[in-house]
């Protein structure tokens, strides 16, 4: 691409074009280097959570001003349905957790066709003395998954098709800090019928956060 505009220095469209294409490269790369840093972490037991206070309204409300002009870009509904919820702020690693549905929702909105609907769902499921359980579900009307590509969609590397690619670790990773943050993650799928994923997580409350 650099070639490419180098060659045609008169010509703005072109150039543009090699522009945006390498911008959407780059951040590709870098999406893959910081995977690829983050599950070598993991697995020679390096990587720990973080224990803050973080206001979880803004988390979410940052995840939808990511999500919800790519959903309208690609002609998809989206919504979020945020239930029984009680505390604003929760104690954990507000990173790892962005990350756990970053990587869900994106994996929603590259397989669901246009036309289709995301919806995002997040309930507090019980709350005790110093916990909180958390339910995040994501459910789309996208391609779906056979029962085949079910038992392997959290393997590193695995790619359902060669239309959707990616760097092949993004659910790995959700699976990896789903079991940092001792939770649980599930996934249902019917191929054509589009899929479901539920991530149940403990949060400290922030009474329990220590100065």
């Amino acid at each position: 691409m650099t070639a490419i505009a180098l060659s045609a220095l008169d010509n703005k469209e072109r150039i543009s074009d090699c522009l945006a294409k390498i911008g959407i490269s780059a951040r590709f790369l870098l999406s893959l280097i910081n995977d690829i840093l983050d599950m070598s972490r993991i697995e020679s037991g390096r990587m720990s959570l973080a224990h803050e206070k973080f206001d979880f309204e803004e988390m979410i409300n940052g995840l939808n001003s990511l999500f919800y002009p790519q959903a309208e870009e690609k002609g998809l509904k989206f919504n979020t349905v945020i239930e029984g919820m009680t505390e604003e702020l929760y104690i954990g690693d507000s990173l790892r957790l962005r990350q756990i549905l970053l990587n869900i929702l994106s994996n929603a909105l590259k397989f669901t066709p246009e036309g289709g609907r995301i919806q995002f769902t997040i309930r507090q499921m019980s709350r005790g003395d110093k916990d909180a359980w958390l339910r995040f579900t994501v459910s789309d009307t996208g391609i779906g998954m056979s029962e085949e590509h079910i038992h392997h969609v959290f393997e590193r590397f695995y790619q359902i098709d060669a239309q959707h690619t990616g760097s092949g670790l993004g659910l790995a990773l959700v699976e990896a800090f789903v079991q940092l943050h001792k939770g649980t993650v599930r996934v249902e799928s019917e191929k054509g019928k589009g899929t479901c994923f539920r991530v149940v997580l403990p949060m400290k409350q922030e009474g329990e956060v220590k100065e």
